[in-house]
């Protein structure tokens, strides 16, 4: 495991210890079984985005916010080699941040792409009600959001707020690369 992946960890059970949860507590609100939420504060396992988001949801933070945790503190100017890249092997997501959060910003920047064939699941938002706006720039995605699927192509751009499950499916041979806005509410 990595520097990030370790810090990840640490951060995770920091979080469980903030809240005076076990974790029992943890994995009943999460869903997610308690010894994968033991291995992941451990750094025995590198998180999937699907987890994350799980645990997200229960501490009531975007995924940006909480990978923005364990990384250096934001700066006015977020250079090209400075801006963390995270990837969950397991499903093809690849997700760099562009402009991080900070403090006193509600919005961010994501590129993320997906391989060929790659699906997403995320059974809730992190933050109900978060506004996003998915630009994408090569490929093809297929957005399922409130029980509607948006098919978007090159240059397409979809905004919504996520209140519920959302899936993101690569519809695209070759992969598909897009920019996601992310604004909390």
């Amino acid at each position: 495991m990595g520097a990030v992946d370790a810090r990840l960890g640490s951060r995770l059970a920091e979080l469980r210890a903030e809240h005076g949860w076990s974790l029992d507590e943890l994995a009943e609100r999460s869903g997610v079984s308690r010894s994968t939420l033991s291995r992941a504060e451990r750094a025995e396992i590198s998180p999937t985005a699907a987890l994350l988001n799980r645990l997200c949801a229960v501490y009531g933070r975007t995924m940006s916010q909480l990978l923005s945790e364990v990384e250096a503190a934001p700066a006015p100017v977020v250079r090209a080699d400075a801006q963390p890249v995270w990837q969950d092997r397991a499903s093809g997501f690849v997700r760099r941040s562009i402009s991080p959060p900070h403090p006193a910003l509600r919005g961010e920047l994501v590129e993320a792409r997906l391989d060929a064939g790659a699906d997403i699941a995320y059974d809730r938002p992190p933050v109900a009600g978060l506004e996003q706006h998915l630009w994408v720039l090569e490929g093809a995605l297929e957005v399922t959001a409130q029980d509607t699927v948006h098919r978007l192509g090159s240059g397409d751009c979809l905004r919504m707020r996520v209140w519920g499950p959302t899936r993101f499916r690569c519809a695209a041979a070759e992969g598909v690369r897009y920019l996601l806005a992310v604004v909390r509410p």
